[in-house]
């Protein structure tokens, strides 16, 4: 119990109690012991305690959209975790597991209210801790999976791009034909046909004609192959964003799996713990009846 009450003066959360009140609050702590990779809560477990780390070490992790392990802390004598679905009765935020053989001590709700009654300053380091935690998570945390391929495409295109993907999209539309259309049958009504005070400055065969239009498909061609190689670049992203989300559907069904079997494990335990009470109990009146029997025939 002294043990536990100098181990209490190395973490912050009770570096401000004297002996006493640490004595009196290592009395109600409970030991838990696990293996080497044994899990001391699961990420969305109601949460209903903290934990302060009493020897070994464990990881605090999570895993982001892609099913990428996510270490935020390890944790070993003195450190604490558990402490922010204590406060809110939220479930767990991450999953604790041990990698080495770990001792830890439990402290409910109850005997946190009463200790941040006696000591309120030691909120703050609780806040602390929490805030350490929260910042960490979020510098590792990447993007979801749930993204908007237009977005992340159209915030990077140069103005080059912008004006091959305009180019692009208005040389396939029904105004560039009728365009060329009227352009071309004005080009050639005034060449071939002898029209009052207008000059033919491209006759037969319309060598200038020839020209221009090679040159107009030589940079079209150029914008608009520009413009592919964007929407190919665009179908790259979104062929990511695919897998992404269905690696993210796949991870969240593996999780319900993982849910359900810890669920029924938990169920068939407590039917077997019932039914083996429920067998001593007619055990015992089998056996109590029997005893009664007996004393009725010596009787």
């Amino acid at each position: 119990m002294q043990a536990d009450a100098d181990l209490l003066k190395e973490v912050s959360l009770f570096q401000f109690l004297d002996d006493r009140e640490r004595a009196d609050l290592a009395a109600q702590l409970e030991v838990i012991t696990l293996r080497e990779g044994e899990t001391l809560f699961q990420i969305g477990e109601p949460g209903d305690a903290l934990f302060v780390i009493r020897s070994g070490e464990a990881e605090v992790f999570l895993k982001n959209d892609t099913g990428e392990r996510l270490v935020l802390e390890v944790v070993t004598a003195g450190d604490f975790v558990g402490e922010l679905s204590l406060l809110d009765r939220g479930s767990r935020s991450a999953t604790v597991v041990a990698t080495k053989p770990t001792e830890a001590l439990r402290l409910d709700r109850e005997g946190l209210e009463q200790f941040l009654m006696v000591r309120p300053q030691a909120a703050m380091d609780l806040l602390a801790a929490m805030g350490r935690r929260l910042r960490v998570s979020a510098e590792r945390l990447r993007h979801t999976a749930s993204r908007n391929v237009n977005e992340e495409v159209e915030d990077h295109r140069s103005i080059v791009q912008k004006a091959a993907d305009w180019i692009a999209e208005f040389a396939g539309s029904i105004a560039f034909l009728m365009i060329h259309v009227a352009w071309f049958g004005s080009w050639l009504l005034v060449n071939s046909a002898k029209l009052p005070g207008i000059p033919q400055f491209d006759p037969f065969p319309f060598g200038l004609l020839t020209l221009t239009v090679s040159l107009e498909a030589i940079f079209l061609s150029v914008f608009v192959l520009l413009s592919q190689n964007r929407q190919a670049a665009k179908e790259h992203v979104r062929s990511d964003i695919e897998y992404e989300v269905n690696l993210k559907a796949e991870l969240e069904i593996a999780h319900l799996h993982e849910k359900m079997d810890r669920l029924t494990a938990d169920v068939l335990l407590k039917m077997d713990r019932i039914q083996r009470s429920v067998d001593q109990r007619e055990g015992s009146a089998q056996g109590n009846r029997s005893r009664h029997s007996g004393d009725l025939t010596q009787s």
